[in-house]
């Protein structure tokens, strides 16, 4: 919170930061850290954060480029191509309006977002091919256009990693760089998908943590039971590829036993776990952790019987 100058010794050598994050990393960490209307608090971290943006971008062209594409092969991914395009396109809306209001850090947010999220963990996530096999010609053609278009809309942030990639995608004549590229903009987009993606993306990411949790292999199969309604139409499939699924079945009583349990949007999800999971380690690891509540909690009831503590509590 301290002003930075040279007779404090506090301001960071600018060339340094670029040996050490790029040019790229600095760029993204100086807006990372300048929302519109408050001081600018500088943190190293954020030009550590804009690096590993750099990292990721670069990691995302080289497994797109490491695909071997089949022209026999039918597009088997429509649904993720029709979401994405819905995607983009509300985060392009999103990009003229804060340029609109000239805040250029949250335009620069909304693209880490889309770039992070949205195209690498979960677009890429749907349509790569399994290992070692070929993707469709359709797939690959818009996930390369998509790839194309984040470029264009991250180029004013970061130009130097967007005209790298921009000629290692394709070839090109030599004066077609993204510097003079026409910027991207918004167009109509379905809000429907995007509802049906954000409730299935949620059920993913808790069957997710319900792995992490229980110490269950990404690799092993499990089934899903669902209560209630879930509003979802389409991205079933979808769920049942990026949780391992073997099977989602719709039921109105609550299992007797044997499985874990969690709600999206009061919507009742079931995870049968028998067989999964080492009964008595997870009665031991709730036993700990019961006990180290209880102890908190006498704690807590010690502090609020002394009367001196709770009269000068805040």
């Amino acid at each position: 919170g301290r002003k930075m100058s040279k007779s404090l010794g506090n301001s960071p050598d600018p060339l340094g930061l670029i040996d050490q994050y790029g040019a790229d990393g600095v760029r993204t960490g100086m807006l990372f850290s300048s929302p519109a209307g408050n001081d600018l608090l500088f943190d190293e971290k954020l030009c550590e954060q804009g690096r590993n943006f750099s990292n990721k971008i670069w990691n995302a062209y080289r497994l797109i480029k490491g695909w071997q594409v089949d022209r026999q092969l039918v597009n088997p991914n429509e649904l993720a191509i029709k979401w994405f395009d819905s995607r983009f396109n509300t985060a392009l809306e999103q990009l003229e309006d804060h340029f609109s209001k000239f805040r250029i850090s949250d335009a620069l947010h909304a693209l880490y977002k889309l770039t992070w999220d949205d195209f690498c963990s979960w677009y890429l996530e749907m349509v790569k091919p399994e290992f070692r096999k070929p993707i469709d010609q359709v797939t690959y053609d818009r996930t390369i256009g998509y790839f194309e278009t984040l470029l264009k809309a991250l180029h004013p942030f970061m130009p130097f990693i967007t005209e790298e990639l921009w000629h290692e995608l394709k070839n090109r004549p030599e004066k077609d760089c993204v510097i003079v590229a026409r910027h991207p903009s918004s167009a109509p987009f379905d809000q429907s998908i995007l509802n049906e993606a954000s409730f299935s993306f949620d059920i993913i990411t808790e069957i997710r943590n319900t792995r992490n949790n229980k110490g269950i292999s990404p690799k092993e199969a499990l089934k899903l039971m669902v209560r209630g309604d879930t509003n979802i139409k389409s991205f079933w499939s979808i769920i049942k590829k990026l949780s391992n699924l073997t099977e989602v079945s719709f039921v109105t009583e609550a299992p007797a036993s044997g499985a874990t349990q969690f709600i999206v949007r009061a919507t009742e999800f079931f995870v049968p776990l028998e067989g999964k999971v080492d009964t008595q380690k997870e009665r031991e690891t709730i036993q700990k952790e019961i006990a180290y509540q209880k102890g908190f909690l006498v704690s807590v009831d010690k502090k609020l019987s002394n009367e001196k503590f709770v009269n000068s509590a805040p």
